[in-house]
């Protein structure tokens, strides 16, 4: 069997796989990240993204053979070693962007792309279309774009704004 070397969460993983094993499959069995979800089997639902060299990319449609050599950060991945959220993961908790939480490791991912392509800023319509890829089935997105908004200063190294008294 061939075998992959890649960094997963900043470790390097030499592991054997099937030809055949997509990126996911690697990640969840062989690697035990569970946090990367296989919602729908046909790259539609975008609960298994993941950033690959810094990209979000659906981790159902590559073969973990195209992962080779390439640095992959998952959901487990993002927070510091002191246990500190990524403000993204910070903004989706405090405007209680998740129900479920099935979608919310996807979701999470995709918008930290998202933002990192909007340096200048994104309208609520651009934070819309930019999720078109990732389907949650509980919130309606209203409190996931909230989110992805207020993270977006903490992002680009800007203060949060004073709450209003």
């Amino acid at each position: 069997m061939p075998q992959v070397s890649l960094t997963v969460n900043g470790k390097a993983h030499k592991v054997e796989v099937e030809g055949r094993t997509l990126l996911v499959e690697l990640l969840r069995e062989k690697l035990g990240l569970t946090g990367t979800h296989v919602g729908c089997d046909t790259s539609q639902c975008g609960a298994c993204v993941v950033h690959v060299d810094g990209n979000s990319t659906k981790s159902c449609s590559m073969l973990a053979i195209q992962a080779e050599g390439c640095s992959i950060t998952t959901i487990e991945g993002l927070a510091k070693a002191d246990g500190t959220l990524h403000p993204m993961q910070e903004m989706f908790r405090e405007h209680h962007a998740l129900q479920c939480g099935f979608c919310t490791p996807g979701m999470v991912m995709s918008a930290i792309d998202l933002v990192k392509m909007h340096p200048q800023g994104l309208s609520e319509a651009e934070i819309r279309e930019g999720l078109e890829g990732n389907l949650c089935r509980c919130t309606g997105y209203h409190n996931i774009v909230k989110a992805i908004a207020a993270a977006w200063p903490l992002m680009h190294g800007h203060a949060m704004p004073a709450a209003a008294e």
